[in-house]
């Protein structure tokens, strides 16, 4: 029988009358006849063992009728062994006692699944006129009850006499309720029964349960105030708070205190998406989660978050922004974790005033990828730059935080006896030092701060934290700025973007072009002060002057080499491809097609990520999903340039094959890319009829093509080593295509660099260079990596080598430190990672590699 096999009542048998059991219980005719009688060989069998103590009869065969649920379902058991043990009351039946448990606690551990008259029954044994029959104490738990209870639901809707029965030992159980476990339970009925919760919060979550402790320990006038303010907050509003609602926020937050609020608040936010006991379905899924927020918790959070504004403090920004990050948090069969409380944090970042929550509102627009959110945060800013007289744009250049740095990428000051030193490290890495009285060194942080500077020391860290954090999202700003047609006056560029104390780090590793009337001249940050290529400073700058972000399809390719070997001379690591950057020029093909280019038409893409890429790079998608969706656009808006670019995207294989629980599609096929005039919301009837792409400005051409080879080269399924063995069999043809086709632009640049590093390696005289492939020889064999896959095959017969590179670091410890011109390009990194492992091949011990080299 089924674990999860719901209890029906065996047919009654005819003719029933009472019967004795050997244990003197009265077997009346009723709904559990059967089972009792069923019982009486149990009980009998049970007293020809003289060890009574210790699962009695447990291998007898009656005992594995019983237990194998073939004879009458587990409920039914275990009702019996409960009605029976409720009866026993003198010596002579207690003999039974320690049989009827141990069968009752087996029926428990089976996790049967009752039917409301069934679980109705038990409730109402275990709770005679409403009071715990104290005979079970050692059967089982009040958790197992609560269980029973779920599972009876989740199988089908409970009866109301059911219903009843649950409430009456919810209620009675609640008013012993003293502690975080019992108040969970009780909410878990709660919730079952659909009804408010009973607490102020609603338990078994790791935020409401730290709340619900917490006012356990308050004072009884601080418990009142709290709890009004909770109250108030659960008050459903949609979208933002009513002005009523606001001004009855108002006298509650004063009575809690503004210190008060804001320290609770962000104890609680930080233990929102954490884990708790609460267990909740997916969606249509079979996944079960215990991070997610209910409803009625979502409205109490919302409200707290909407009494931030009330305060003023712009301090609260950066927690509001990471509680919105969890929030918006996209998980598998449901989507956002809770859009209800990250709508507010977006909301309250909107009202709060001063530069810091605008900054969150900017950074938290590149850490969202959703489309609906994104059009939200877009609002906000747009508002909050519209107050202050501002493009958005300009807003989001004045409003980046500066986090304590005294001078670019720098922090020093001293804390006791000691001084720190914060720097920035890399495009997302901080470091933190710490010298002493004598200047020398200390490895860790000393325990004098750790016990006099507490205050000082959290917020030391939490400044490099915000920074690792919003130096992706300045760099992401700063690679994007091509698209906007961007310009500053020299001394605004200056002030915003060379000497800001967080952007200058990522500023001034990029070439800039300064330019006043016809007269322009390439410009870098270098030792102090702004060089020309040939390290000549630029002297004195007039106030006239412009300054734009260079780009390659600007320069003749000599000069676009000369920077490239200046960076690379100088170990200049760009944050993105700047220098090193793909071109891309309308081709005679794509002059015949006129208006479309078919360049990177026919690949299979998983759309997942190739759906998270496009929203990272700005594009708008509406992933395939369903039996009727067939086709979709990736579209972008280049409002700067009155145009929109569009990726049409099909479904790869058949209607309903490969998706996900939720009806998602897991790959797609590309097609054409296009240009239209104007950029109506995607709207292509707003558009008019594509342009014909010569018409299109060389560079934004180059820009949107390039960001469709990105697609192609991270999402194809030409990229994971493991399809050849893993993937559906309908892309096996493609995925050998792509892994070892034509370069595409982005992997002749790969190529380009390597053949200029190579040479300084250790490695270098054991590669070389063939076509496509930088080959490798090893001790035991010769090996072929592809500059656009990263995949490998080995000599002589061109034998497939599978190695599944780290997610989280590079494959091999001697790529970790080694100089690369630009950062973001994953597959150069793996590529060099797969060379210097298979360089020295007869010194790997991972055997999932070794089979495969020796297998020949």
């Amino acid at each position: 029988m089924s674990k999860k096999r719901v209890a029906n009542p065996p047919d009654k048998q005819r003719n029933e009358k009472t019967v004795i059991g050997p244990d003197g219980f009265h077997i009346e005719p009723g709904t559990y006849y059967n089972t009792h009688l069923l019982l009486n060989p149990y009980l009998a069998s049970s007293q020809q063992n003289p060890d009574r103590s210790t699962n009695i009869a447990e291998h007898t065969r009656i005992w594995k009728s019983i237990v194998d649920g073939n004879a009458t379902p587990w409920g039914y058991v275990l009702i019996a062994c409960l009605q029976r043990i409720a009866w026993i009351s003198h010596p002579q039946s207690e003999k039974y006692w320690v049989p009827l448990r141990n069968l009752a606690q087996k029926m428990v551990s089976k996790k049967p699944v009752m039917t409301s008259p069934v679980l109705k029954d038990l409730l109402d044994t275990v709770f005679p006129d409403g009071e715990w029959n104290c005979s079970f104490l050692n059967v089982f738990s009040d958790a197992d009850l609560v269980g029973f209870a779920e599972r009876a639901a989740a199988q089908r809707p409970l009866s109301k006499e059911c219903c009843v029965s649950i409430r009456c030992f919810r209620d009675r159980f609640n008013e012993n309720a003293s502690n975080s476990r019992d108040r969970g339970l009780v909410g878990r009925l709660t919730s079952l029964l659909g009804e408010t919760p009973l607490t102020v919060v609603e338990p078994n979550e790791a935020w409401s349960d730290a709340a619900l402790d917490q006012l356990e320990k308050m004072k009884a006038k601080d418990r009142k105030a709290w709890e009004a303010l909770l109250k108030q907050a659960s008050i459903h509003n949609p979208h933002k708070p009513s002005e009523e609602w606001l001004e009855k926020a108002k006298p509650c937050l004063e009575a809690v205190g503004e210190t008060n609020f804001k320290s609770r608040l962000q104890q609680w936010a930080s233990l929102v998406g954490k884990p708790g006991i609460r267990m909740a379905r997916l969606g249509v899924t079979n996944q079960m989660d215990n991070t997610l927020i209910s409803d009625y918790n979502a409205d109490v959070l919302r409200g707290l978050i909407w009494c931030c504004p009330l305060t003023g403090d712009a301090s609260l920004s950066p927690m509001l922004s990471d509680l919105a990050a969890v929030c918006f948090e996209k998980l598998p069969g449901r989507g956002q974790r809770s859009p209800k409380v990250g709508n507010a944090c977006v909301y309250a970042l909107g009202e709060l005033p001063g530069v810091e929550p605008v900054a969150q509102l900017a950074r938290l627009e590149l850490r969202v990828k959703n489309r609906l959110t994104l059009q939200l945060i877009d609002k906000a800013l747009r508002s909050a730059a519209e107050h202050r007289g501002l493009s958005k744009e300009e807003l989001e250049e004045l409003v980046i935080p500066g986090y304590g740095l005294t001078e670019v990428g720098a922090r020093r000051e001293s804390i006791g006896d000691y001084t720190v030193e914060l720097r920035v490290s890399g495009s997302s890495s901080t470091e933190i030092r710490w010298l002493r009285a004598d200047g020398k060194p200390q490895k860790s942080v000393p325990a004098k701060i750790q016990k006099d500077f507490a205050n000082e020391l959290k917020e030391l860290k939490a400044s490099a934290k915000d920074i690792q954090k919003m130096l992706p999202v300045q760099r992401e700003r700063l690679g994007s700025l091509y698209r906007r047609k961007k310009s500053w006056p020299f001394a605004v560029w200056r002030e915003r973007y060379l000497d800001h104390p967080l952007v200058g780090t990522l500023a001034r590793r990029l070439i800039w072009t300064l330019a006043e009337g016809k007269n322009s001249k390439e410009i870098i940050f270098y030792k102090g002060e702004l060089v020309a290529i040939d390290h000549r400073a630029i002297g004195i700058v007039s106030n006239k002057s412009v300054v734009t972000l260079w780009h390659p399809m600007d320069h003749r390719p000599e000069e676009v080499l000369e920077w490239r070997t200046w960076l690379e001379n100088h170990e200049v690591v760009q944050p993105f491809k700047q220098a090193h950057r793909e071109i891309y020029i309308v081709t005679d093909a794509e002059r015949q097609t006129q208006v479309y280019s078919n360049r990177f038409a026919a690949h299979i893409l998983k759309q997942h990520q190739f759906n998270a890429l496009a929203l990272a790079r700005g594009w708008k998608y509406k992933p395939l999903a369903g039996w009727d969706e067939v086709e979709s656009t990736a579209t972008l808006d280049l409002p700067e340039w009155n145009l929109r670019a569009e990726f049409w995207i099909s479904l790869a294989g058949e209607v309903g094959q490969d998706q996900t629980d939720a009806s998602v599609y897991l790959y797609v096929a590309t097609d054409q890319v296009r240009f239209y005039g104007g950029s109506a919301n995607g709207s292509a009837e707003c558009a008019g009829q594509p342009l014909p792409l010569a018409d299109v400005p060389p560079l934004i051409f180059s820009e949107v093509m390039r960001d469709v080879d990105l697609f192609v080269g991270v999402a194809s399924v030409g990229n994971d080593p493991t399809w050849r063995d893993g993937g559906p069999e309908q892309y096996r043809d493609y995925w050998n295509d792509y892994s070892f086709g034509e370069l595409g632009a982005s992997a002749q640049t790969r190529r380009a660099v390597l053949e200029r590093l190579l040479p300084r390696l250790k490695i270098a005289e054991r590669c070389s260079f063939a076509d496509r492939f930088l080959i490798v020889r090893g001790d035991l064999r010769i090996y072929k990596i592809h500059l656009g896959s990263g995949n490998i095959l080995m000599a002589p017969n061109d034998q497939y080598l599978c190695i599944v590179p780290s997610r989280h670091a590079p494959a091999h410890k001697q790529t970790e430190h080694l100089f690369l011109p630009f950062e973001g390009d994953h597959t150069l990194a793996i590529i060099l990672s797969k060379a210097f492992l298979l360089a020295e091949d007869s010194k790997i011990t991972d055997s999932s590699i070794v089979n495969q080299i020796r297998r020949k």
